[in-house]
């Protein structure tokens, strides 16, 4: 369980009570300053839940993108509002399960708290993400843009670029999963890119092969005890077995 929350906030009020609830569940409260350090925990995986204040800009597109997650990766997501239309009706479209109304009180943040994560265990499984650094060729407008990539999982991936990875529901990529010689290419759905490079993409189109050999990837990394799972340059062993398990 990821025991934080990424919370996108600016009432001091709201704040203190945010904090002292959330520690009664265990729950970190994780600040963050922008937009786009609140979609980048959520992206990597680091927070349970997302909260976000509705009032203030740009508030909803951070719930719609958060809110698009497959089940495995989706945070639970609550928004603070006034109680006034036009803003509790943008949260609720824009896919928040609970919303925190003004003034904050800890029975309504535990009550969010509690019903959301009951909502959340029947659809939930675990989802693991794994460090992957390998090159990541991005084709688009009749260019490749090279990557690293950060992370993977059996949804989509994480990579930095040396520009910026343009917003795409359909872009095609591959790569060469470290370990092996294998290619694992197909089309992915770019979900949030910052102006430095950084982007998080979801897999949106994967043959039943490719699907097999991240599958295959992603089941031998879990059961690897230390950091060599990690590194560009596996040993030979690792080679061979990912091989056979290929076969």
């Amino acid at each position: 369980m990821r025991c934080s929350a990424a919370v996108l906030c600016r009432d001091h009020a709201s704040l203190e009570t945010l904090k002292a609830t959330l520690s009664e569940f265990g729950i970190r409260m994780v600040l963050c300053p922008s937009r786009q350090e609140a979609l980048e925990l959520v992206l990597a995986g680091r927070c349970s839940t997302l909260i976000v204040d509705f009032e203030l800009p740009g508030a909803e597109e951070v719930v719609r993108m958060a809110a698009m997650l497959p089940k495995g990766l989706k945070p639970v997501l609550l928004a603070i509002a006034s109680g006034a239309w036009p803003g509790t009706g943008e949260a609720f479209h824009s896919g928040v399960s609970r919303i925190l109304y003004r003034p904050l009180d800890a029975d309504q943040i535990k009550n969010a708290l509690r019903s959301s994560r009951r909502a959340t265990r029947k659809t939930r499984r675990k989802t693991m993400r794994y460090q992957m650094k390998t090159l990541v060729h991005l084709d688009y407008a009749n260019r490749t843009l090279p990557a690293i990539s950060l992370d993977i999982s059996e949804y989509g991936l994480a990579l930095q670029a040396p520009e910026p990875v343009p917003i795409s529901h359909d872009l095609a990529f591959h790569c060469v999963l470290p370990g092996t010689s294998v290619t694992f290419a197909g089309r992915a759905e770019v979900i949030w890119a910052s102006d430095h490079g950084r982007a998080g993409m979801f897999f949106s189109e994967l043959s039943p092969a490719d699907r097999r050999h991240l599958n295959t990837w992603l089941r031998y990394h879990a059961h690897r005890k230390h950091n060599d799972a990690h590194t560009l340059l596996p040993d030979r062993e690792e080679h061979v077995c990912f091989a056979d398990a290929r076969e």
